[in-house]
């Protein structure tokens, strides 16, 4: 809560009271996360990769796929499941599976490493606790300041029409 504090300092001749505020927020501590994925979790495919590249691309399997089953790892517990499932919907496929693609190498072991990072970054991301948005109104000068930009943009387009006589 907020705190009010009045006192008359040594410095003040004619014995003025100086006011100050502090607020104190309390907040819940945040709980670190850690998963630990077994490897045979991840499915892990490997492509040619498309684009340019020459003879490379079209002798090398240098395109990384991961997949991991969000949905059905034992690996994650259940209330970390349904955070990971609702940050990540957008991300999963209908069966619950995160799949993430690299292929920005020309080498498979360096778009693997890079995968796993992504992966991992990926639901450290999905496993942090959103703050909920508090919605405002516009304050009485961003609203005044809209309209008047509607005027100006009004009349510059009034002044752009054709008067036929």
């Amino acid at each position: 809560g907020v705190h009010r504090v009045q006192r008359v300092p040594a410095t003040e001749a004619q014995g003025r009271i100086h006011t100050s505020t502090a607020t104190v927020a309390v907040m819940p501590e945040v709980e670190d996360v850690q998963i630990d994925i077994k490897p045979d979790e991840v499915r892990e495919d490997v492509s040619r990769a498309g684009g340019p590249g020459g003879q490379n691309v079209n002798k090398l399997e240098t395109r990384v796929e991961l997949l991991f089953d969000v949905a059905h790892s034992p690996c994650i517990p259940e209330n970390l499941r349904q955070r990971l499932l609702s940050n990540l919907s957008f991300k999963l496929s209908s069966l619950g599976v995160l799949r993430v693609v690299v292929q920005d190498s020309r080498s498979q072991w360096k778009n693997k490493q890079l995968a796993i990072e992504r992966l991992a970054v990926l639901l450290k991301s999905a496993l942090k606790v959103r703050k909920k948005r508090i919605s405002t109104k516009p304050t009485r000068t961003a609203r005044e300041g809209r309209l008047r930009m509607k005027k100006v943009r009004g009349e510059t387009k009034r002044l752009r029409k054709v008067i036929l006589e």
